[in-house]
């Protein structure tokens, strides 16, 4: 089992034809991602690497019944991008794109409230089913199909955690990396209610960082719905920026501590006392999450 994308996934790459959309578009088919479609507006008609090339995203769905978009748009242009995939009827939108205007941000969490769209990003790597599907930029060597989830805020720290993973023998359902953004598509509360229902996940790891209340609203999320009684899966957890000082951003646009909630203190205290195993580095994620799932009789 998995979220958002498997091996049925037909994906369209919006921004097929720049530089950085044709260089991850053939990694995503190289990896078994099967890419149905491309959207570049003037280039319709044309060939890239081995898709065909339409005008819009209507056309494209029309064609091929595409139902995920992968979006290579420049920053300018994503927004636009985005609703246009999301008109056009495709159910997963997930966007790479870097510097997305956070006004045009807030109009596109508008026009998606109450919608069936799920977007992920911007500002991510994407999302990746171990051995079915990759719709991202994430490098596919790494991963390991299995049954722990893992969802983050960090682009590089999904990798990290996988890493760890994999080298100790510990499969992943499914991948999500939500962006660093202050305002983006998919929370981490979201992705860990659809791993709770997931009958192929049986643990989740989840890293969070300073900024925002992300990682407050997954501790409530993991408090009401993941608890042992209640029938949750076990979570793992780790908070990046520990050492930031107040109002500077660390990376991330959204990684910036603006009052206490956004501190790593803060975040820790609320994850930990929701039920989360709490790892203080991030070398740890591996060797804490095969304790836990030892422990639950998991592996």
């Amino acid at each position: 089992m998995s979220i958002l994308v498997d091996s049925s996934t037909r994906v369209v790459v919006q921004g097929i034809t720049g530089r950085e959309g044709s260089f991850q578009t053939r990694r995503c088919i190289e990896y078994g991602t099967r890419v149905v479609a491309g959207v570049t507006p003037g280039r319709g008609g044309e060939i890239a690497e081995g898709a065909p090339v339409f005008n819009t995203v209507r056309e494209a769905v029309d064609a091929t019944g595409a139902n995920c978009s992968l979006i290579f748009v420049p920053a300018p242009g994503a927004a636009d991008a985005i609703l246009e995939a999301k008109d056009a009827g495709i159910p997963v939108i997930v966007c790479i794109t870097e510097g997305v205007p956070t006004l045009d941000m807030v109009m596109v969490k508008n026009q998606l409230r109450g919608s069936s769209v799920r977007l992920i990003g911007p500002n991510c790597p994407g999302v990746i089913t171990p051995g079915q599907c990759k719709v991202g930029i994430m490098p596919g060597d790494i991963f390991l199909p299995g049954r722990v989830g893992v969802v983050s805020r960090s682009g590089t720290l999904v990798y990290e955690a996988v890493a760890q993973l994999t080298a100790l023998g510990i499969g992943q359902s499914t991948c999500v990396g939500v962006g660093g953004d202050p305002i983006v598509g998919t929370s981490l509360r979201d992705v860990l209610t659809a791993f709770q229902a997931d009958d192929g996940t049986a643990a989740v790891v989840l890293i969070g960082e300073i900024g925002g209340g992300f990682e407050q609203e997954a501790a409530e999320f993991i408090k009401s719905q993941m608890t042992p009684r209640r029938g949750g899966k076990p979570v793992i957890a780790f908070i990046a920026g520990s050492t930031a000082p107040p109002g500077r951003r660390m990376g991330h646009a959204g990684a910036i501590i603006a009052g206490n909630t956004g501190t790593a203190q803060a975040k820790k205290e609320a994850l930990a006392a929701a039920g989360a195993t709490i790892c203080d580095s991030p070398a740890e994620i591996g060797s804490m999450t095969e304790r836990l799932l030892g422990q639950r009789g998991l592996i």
